[in-house]
């Protein structure tokens, strides 16, 4: 049993795994963690599954007996969508105990639909049917377009976990669309007391973008280098503080408490993007510093072992939060612009995914060509 991840969990934060391949749904390694390790979800993403598949034959079995009328998209679905159905079936215990507050894994609509929300949405409800398991969570970009589809997807009673968050104002924006969502599906007369969402903010990529551009305006700058320096490794950080007083503003007050009082359950915070990217920082430092009631932590499992090894636990989502508004208005200040760098984050973390989702299905489709011609 591990002390540290269970503190973590008593502090208020669920632990998600941030990961997913066949062969530790089925060697016992998923339902170990979930036993001893306080292991509560777990997510996946384009590029997990992207290397999950060209990764052995664990997949080739259930590749081999799929249909070669499908498309090589309809087959990444379907053997994603057994993988998920089993991690939903591994978390059902915690889903049970925790009465639907936890338990749940995640599953990506396609990266080329952030932009479509009728695509989202249609795809959505697919993913939805073909895994059918009520701990089951999908994944939709939190653009504009993905807020109106989330809006609609909470309305239909499906669990969303909002990705690819790294603006404060696009967490207002997936916020509202939660509440919208279940204020359009309680004046239906539907329940709304088993609908749950999170919403993915990703942390250590903004410190990796803005001390990249505080390593080069010191270059030029050499008599500011010393202020300019001292500010790499603050944002981050106090962005998603920023964000978690955001989520405790808006899941108070007459308009949640209307919906409180029909059973509904707040939108946490998830902290993603985790791992610490830059070796001059402690290796734990974003699981560390974020700490805090009605938050989710998706963690790799390089960041997982090591928050095992030497994490320490205090509730520090709340500390100094007018230290963090300093700090970002000190790179303000500086000409370090967050909404430009986020803006230029979410595009990126779109690309990659859509590439990862190209990368994934062309190595589908080769193996699926392999498979046949042996069988031939």
């Amino acid at each position: 049993m591990s002390a540290r991840l269970h503190a973590l969990h008593a502090a208020g934060q669920s632990l998600w795994l941030d990961y997913i391949d066949r062969t530790m749904l089925s060697n016992g390694d998923l339902a170990r963690r979930i036993a001893e390790d306080a292991l509560t979800g777990m997510t996946s993403n384009p590029t997990i599954f992207e290397k999950a598949l060209a990764e052995g034959a664990a997949y080739d079995g259930q590749l081999a007996s799929i249909d070669a009328a499908l498309s090589d998209r309809e087959a990444f679905f379907t053997l994603a969508a057994t993988d998920v159905r089993n991690a939903c079936d591994a978390f059902r215990g915690v889903y049970d105990r925790t009465q639907g507050v936890d338990g749940y894994v995640s599953l990506e609509v396609s990266p080329d639909l952030a932009k479509d929300a009728a695509g989202t949405v249609a795809e959505a409800r697919r993913l939805w049917a073909i895994v059918d398991r009520p701990n089951l969570m999908i994944k939709v970009p939190g653009t504009v377009e993905g807020a109106v589809a989330i809006r609609e997807l909470i309305a239909d009673g499906i669990n969303i976990n909002v990705t690819l968050l790294f603006a404060v104002d696009a967490h207002a924006r997936v916020i509202e669309a939660y509440l919208a969502g279940l204020e359009q599906r309680a004046a239906a007369g539907l329940p709304i007391d088993r609908i749950s969402s999170v919403a993915s903010f990703f942390v250590s990529r903004v410190d990796s973008a803005i001390d990249k551009q505080l390593t080069t305006m010191a270059a030029a700058a050499p008599e500011h280098a010393t202020t300019l320096l001292a500010l790499q490794g603050k944002a981050a950080i106090a962005n998603a503080k920023l964000a978690y007083r955001l989520f405790t503003a808006s899941f108070s007050g007459p308009r949640w408490a209307a919906l409180a009082a029909h059973g509904a359950r707040v939108q946490r915070p998830l902290w993603a993007s985790t791992s610490t990217k830059n070796p001059a920082y402690r290796d734990v430092i974003y699981v560390e510093e974020l700490v805090g009631t009605d938050t989710v932590n998706t963690l790799p499992p390089a960041t997982l072992e090591a928050f095992r090894d030497h994490g320490e636990v205090r509730v520090s989502v709340t500390e100094q939060v007018a230290d963090a508004e300093r700090a970002l208005a000190a790179l303000e200040a500086h000409g370090v612009s967050l909404q430009a760098v986020t803006d230029v984050l979410l595009a990126e973390g779109l690309a990659s995914f859509e590439q990862s989702f190209v990368t994934l299905l062309a190595g589908l489709a080769r193996k699926r060509a392999t498979l046949a011609s042996s069988t031939a």
